[in-house]
């Protein structure tokens, strides 16, 4: 783990969760596994603050627990997860798939297990159910079993899973195991739900797509606020009794392996479309939503399937022949690219997609742009042809990239001061003598990604504490117009006439009302760039992980 991923790791459980939690978190992912007084000792913050911080940490998946290094008896030791806190930076992208896939509903169920960790089935219904009935303006109401379709959809696509049960990780007697004490909870969606030790998987845990049958009637309910300011919606359901849905104890997440498939793919389609056309595109996404299910997500392929299986499979509205879809088969598998190929043993009648020398051409893709884009055409030029021809002489990179000598060795040196490019020495005497020495220049794109992919860190660290800074130097204009914007509300709501609300909007002055906007441009600017920076991320974390696991 680098120091720019503790940075930012850091950076984001400020954010969301306060400084003692990105206090405690960034000091268990400096310092590794670490039980609950080492951690509370070195930080030096109260105990029970340090408990309710990993509290939340686990409730949210981001930290481990595991019996002690010195066997049964010791104490319980934490481990934070860089991966699952580097999660956080994707929300929003898991979000905007779920409602681009399953609508309004599957938006706010992903919506709800994010904000809350995990929850029981039934409990996440109810919440959706009542969201929606508030948001309807025609004055209807959720049907459960609307919201239930949706949460068992997402679960039979893998979007969703059961949280594992706890493991028992120690005990004072060998007749009497204890599970791990998480500390206690501080939200109320902890209470009673156990904290994941491990990512479920279908291997690790049979029922991990499981939908139990959920005995839950009704509709959503709208919220109207009592005397003494409790919602009296929440006050009737926390009297129902919890023990009558038929799901107790069986808690869900969200499956964000699945999601990151899911984002593979779609990388992978639009990376069609662009190099080829869209009819191309549609039939890798075919392909794909075949496999999406039974393809294991450490694979380097797709499983194998005919042209007749894609051919009957593929959308009613593309009107393409079986003679037109062989033609296109062969035009993808004899593409330079090579996202989709023949099965080896097969007999050559049957395609997969290639997912692993995919995202190794979408790495390479990314690199070239970032030269091109810092040192200009001419580098990226000379840095594509290092990649194909592998290694080559500052004499040879002149004459087949067609730059001028001086030119050629200026950027070459310019690339290799940035790590972009290397140097390779091949002796031909013992002596090391530079008139007897090859000097070859060569790019390994691997390291290379792994250097780009901790720019990328530092960069997306450095949005957040510039958007952080904004926010700050602002913060009693946005106060105020927070104020004003809710006494507004209050107003409409009670049928104010309009030169009332006037004179309440004119209590903001003209030049605040400009800086306001001004500030709203710069976050907006700084939230999309964290989002680009994200998709750049993702790409070479999945390429390093796919090479990676090809190597071992």
């Amino acid at each position: 783990m680098t120091a720019q991923e503790v940075r930012l790791c850091g950076l984001l459980l400020q954010e969301h969760f306060g400084d003692v939690v990105e206090k405690v978190g960034k000091h268990l992912l400096s310092s590794g596994e670490q039980n609950l007084r080492t951690v509370a000792r070195e930080t030096g913050t109260p105990m029970d603050l340090v408990k309710k911080s990993l509290c939340v940490l686990m409730q949210h998946g981001a930290c481990l627990f595991t019996s002690g290094r010195k066997g049964p008896g010791s104490p319980v030791e934490y481990q934070a997860s860089c991966e699952r806190i580097l999660n956080i930076l994707r929300y929003p992208r898991y979000i905007y798939t779920a409602k681009t896939l399953y609508g309004d509903t599957g938006e706010l169920i992903i919506e709800e297990l994010l904000q809350r960790g995990h929850m029981t089935m039934s409990s996440t219904v109810k919440t959706v159910a009542d969201r929606l009935t508030q948001n309807m303006e025609d004055g209807h109401s959720m049907e459960y079993s609307e919201v239930i379709s949706a949460f068992s959809k997402l679960v039979e696509t893998h979007f969703l899973q059961r949280c594992p049960p706890v493991a028992v990780v120690g005990a004072k007697t060998s007749t009497a195991p204890v599970l791990a004490p998480p500390p206690p909870p501080i939200t109320p969606a902890a209470t009673a739900a156990p904290a994941s030790t491990a990512p479920a998987t279908p291997e690790s845990f049979k029922d991990c797509y499981k939908v139990p049958h959920v005995q839950l009637f009704g509709r959503g309910k709208r919220c109207h606020s009592s005397e003494d300011g409790e919602d009296q919606g929440t006050s009737k359901r926390a009297k129902l009794d919890p023990q009558t849905h038929g799901d107790e104890g069986i808690y869900w997440q969200v499956n964000f392996e699945r999601f990151h498939l899911h984002f593979r793919d779609q990388a992978i389609i639009n990376a069609v479309a662009s190099k080829l056309d869209q009819t191309s595109s549609e039939i890798v996404r075919t392909m794909l939503r075949m496999s999406e299910v039974t393809t294991p997500p450490s694979a380097a392929c797709t499983q194998a399937l005919s042209a007749n299986e894609i051919f009957r499979s593929l959308p009613p509205n593309y009107s393409i022949s079986r003679p037109i879809l062989d033609q296109y088969l062969t035009l993808l598998v004899d593409d330079p690219m090579e996202f989709v190929g023949k099965s080896g043993d097969s007999g050559g009648g049957m395609y997969v997609v290639n997912l692993n020398r995919a995202l190794t051409n979408l790495a390479r893709a990314t690199l070239e742009s970032v030269v091109q884009e810092r040192f200009g055409s001419r580098s990226a030029r000379i840095f594509r042809l290092l990649l194909r021809k592998r290694h080559l002489e500052q004499k040879q990179v002149e004459d087949f990239a067609m730059i001028p000598a001086k030119e050629a060795k200026d950027m070459l040196y310019t690339l290799l001061s940035e790590n972009l490019v290397q140097l390779q020495e091949i002796p031909k005497t013992p002596d090391h003598a530079p008139s007897r020495t090859f000097y070859l220049y060569t790019v390994n794109q691997l390291p290379t990604a792994r250097m780009l992919l901790q720019n990328c860190y530092k960069t997306v660290a450095n949005l957040i504490e510039r958007r952080l800074f904004e926010t700050k130097e602002s913060k009693r204009l946005l106060e105020k117009s927070q104020r004003i914007e809710a006494i507004l509300a209050s107003l409409q709501a009670s049928g104010a006439e309009p030169e009332q609300l006037s004179e309440v909007e004119e209590m903001i002055t003209a030049p605040e009302r400009q800086q306001l906007e001004s500030l709203r441009h710069h976050i907006n600017k700084l939230d999309s760039a964290e989002n680009q920076v994200d998709e750049t991320i993702f790409l070479l974390e999945s390429y390093i992980s796919s090479t990676s696991k090809a190597i071992r």
